[in-house]
Parts: structure tokens; sequence; C-alpha cells
């Protein structure tokens, strides 16, 4: 019997890196001043918290779209999805 182990790359690796890091300074982030519940375009009352998942959420999206319906590079997909997660995190 054999273990088959995940093949960790750079870019896995670093994904999963910055994700922890960014929670890691939401939650510094919520001790040192809490959040108020606000209403933005979203339909919905959300904290900075709750933003955050919905950008990621919706990031995932972008990028699983865009593997399916285009053949054009990634990177337009990760641009989009850093416009889209600063337009939720501030007005969302």
């Amino acid at each position: 019997m054999t273990l088959e182990w995940m093949a960790w790359t750079l870019p896995t690796a670093i994904f999963f890196v910055v994700i922890a890091s960014i929670l890691c300074a939401m939650t510094f982030w919520q001790i040192a001043q809490p959040s108020l519940e606000r209403r933005g375009f979203l339909p919905i009352v959300t904290t900075r918290g709750d933003r955050l998942f919905i950008g990621l959420l919706g990031s995932a999206y972008i990028h699983l779209a865009w593997l399916g319906l285009t053949n054009l590079d990634l990177w337009w997909a990760f641009g989009l999805s850093i416009i889209y997660m600063l337009v939720i995190m501030r007005w969302g």
C-alpha cells in the first residue's frame, strides 16, 4: 500500500498562504476595531467578514466560469477578480 500525497506547487502554496494571511489580518482588524453592520448595494446587511467571504466565493466562480467559457489567459480572470473583490469590499 502506497500513500499518495498532494503535489504542492509554489503557486498553490502562495495561494493558501495569501488566504490565511488575509484571514489573520481580518481577525486582528476585527479585534482592534469591530465592524458595524451596513447595507451597500448587496441585498443584505453585511460586515467586513461577510463581504470578504462573498468576495472570495465570487472570485472562485469568476475563475471557474473563465476556465469553462473562454480560452483566454487566466491572468485576465485574476484581474477581474481583484476588481470584483475591491468593489464588494468597498461598496458591497
